[in-house]
């Protein structure tokens, strides 16, 4: 059988990275292949250079037996090749279907836009894939998820015999997940090959045939998804065992209350929450995509204005109008979207740490203290073991593990007493998922107050010493965590309706 692609001895280097080392990588018809590795591996920069994005520095790529130059994504779409990537490239002031159809619209005599074709090709793609998206919305009116699922059809819109990728699952809740899933199955059974990238072990189970992980830009080895363990992959993935255990549950008996809201509302997203936190606990928030959790983060970090409710810090009544104001009573938002709402990815890895803590570089003139500034940024990449060549490195150029540590970095230099973490692991391999949930557990034991929101409930069950659960903008119960609790009752609070009076 001939090789759908084949990539052998590819090296790529970027300033101050040895990106990709001499990298051999294949793909059967038919076969999904698992591609893995921890943040940085270079298992991105790989099948950028194979979708025509990067262009190696040496090394041969194959396509259907024959050598190829993939000089852009074009040249790479033209030999079936296409790539959903991590990060969403979707254009926000377009529709759906344009999006989709992007300089391949259907045209009507003289040139002009036929749109109800465009819009009919749109819903029948999404027909497909069993999923529900407006193809007249436009992209700035979609959730992450649904973008994803944007994305997901644009790929398949090209009829693509190669298919990647990259951390489709991302933003997908389990009953997405699991369409997404019917849809590769029907791919594969049409003989397209899919590389898949993924950090989660469940999927990796359920979807690959092959695995093949990768390490610090090199080729680690290629292995029978199903016949293979889950602690082997991690092995060869991180270079070391990885401890799974939940976090131990402290006595917070004495501890004061840092935080504590009080009938939280806003229209049908957030309806009458009520909830306490302690200094040195961790409270989880879990429920379903659509439940309520991020509007709540966002009403209490003051990004959203609130209907009604009171919110009580350090048992003083706040006013919360803006994100400035949370700040200055000590609140830290680590946003579920980094790349536009918690970095600045034009700036370096000093700017970004600096960002929210510009004053205390400034002397009396108002100039930053440079040599200061830098010294800040370099103790903060040693304490939070950020890999980056320098504090002075782009920080788009950074993987995603690595940019969520920056984002923790800034909020830890401005020192809040209460962090509020929307789904902080989010497209981060399991080697810097054990050092945020380590990092965390250690911000409690110093006796921060810390929301974590998360639509893994493992993650939540390992990290939470109380797991408040929400519904349709309600919270449903607070539940013990720890081994107290089960995915089960998680779920079961997770999945109650509201009466047809209170949802009136």
């Amino acid at each position: 059988m001939t090789d759908l692609i084949r990539l052998t001895a590819i090296d790529k280097r970027f300033p101050g990275v040895h990106a990709l080392k001499a990298v051999g990588f294949d793909l059967q018809p038919g076969e999904v292949h698992a591609l893995m590795g921890e943040n940085g591996a270079g298992k991105s920069t790989l099948m950028k250079v194979l979708s025509g994005v990067y262009q190696p520095d040496s090394g041969t790529i194959t396509v259907g037996g024959t050598d190829v130059t993939l000089a852009n994504p074009r040249a790479a779409q033209s030999l079936g090749i296409g790539m959903i990537h991590q990060e969403l490239a979707l254009m926000n002031d377009l529709t759906v279907a344009q999006n989709i159809f992007i300089g391949r619209e259907p045209r009507r005599s003289f040139g002009r836009l036929d749109e109800p074709a465009l819009n009919r090709a749109a819903a029948e793609i999404f027909a497909s894939m069993n999923i529900t998206i407006d193809p007249r919305a436009e992209v700035s009116t979609l959730s992450v998820a649904q973008s994803q699922m944007v994305e997901i059809a644009k790929a398949l819109s090209h009829r693509s015999r190669i298919l990647i990728m990259d951390e489709p699952t991302a933003a997908l809740n389990d009953r997405e997940v699991s369409e997404l899933f019917a849809i590769i199955t029907r791919l594969r059974g049409e003989g397209v090959g899919i590389v898949y990238i993924s950090h989660k072990m469940d999927e990796i189970k359920r979807i690959a045939d092959r695995v093949t992980v990768m390490r610090d830009g090199a080729f680690v080895g290629t292995v029978d998804a199903s016949a293979t363990p889950i602690a082997t992959i991690i092995s060869m993935m991180v270079g070391r065992d990885l401890d799974s255990t939940p976090a131990a549950i402290p006595d917070l008996t004495a501890a004061p209350v840092a935080l504590e809201v009080k009938n939280l509302s806003r229209g049908r997203a957030v309806r009458d929450v009520s909830f306490s936190l302690k200094a040195g606990e961790i409270l989880g928030f879990a429920g379903l995509m659509g439940a309520g959790r991020t509007e709540v983060a966002r009403l209490i970090f003051g990004a959203d204005r609130r209907d009604g409710g009171e919110i009580i810090v350090h048992g003083k009544t706040a006013s919360i109008a803006s994100p400035q104001d949370a700040v200055a009573a000590g609140i830290g938002y680590l946003s579920e979207d980094r790349k536009h709402l918690g970095l600045a990815l034009g700036l370096d890895v000093r700017a970004n740490i600096a960002l929210p803590n510009l004053r205390r570089f400034k002397n009396g003139f108002g100039v930053v203290n440079d040599t200061a500034l830098g010294k800040t940024a370099r103790d903060y990449i040693d304490q939070l073991a950020i890999r980056t060549p320098s504090e002075r490195q782009e920080v788009r150029l950074l993987s995603g593990g690595n940019q969520q540590k920056v984002v923790l970095a800034k909020w830890l230099l401005r020192d809040c007493d209460i962090l509020i973490f929307d789904e902080p692991t989010r497209g981060i391999d399991i080697g810097a998922k054990s050092e945020i949930y380590r990092l965390l557990t250690s911000l409690a034991e110093q006796g921060k107050a810390i929301i974590v929101i998360s639509s893994e409930l493992p993650e939540v069950l390992r990290l939470s010493h109380r797991i408040a659960v929400m519904s349709e903008g309600r919270l449903t119960g607070i539940l013990p965590g720890g081994t107290a609790t089960s995915q089960e009752e998680i779920m079961h609070l997770a999945t109650l309706r509201q009466s047809k009076e209170d949802a009136a």
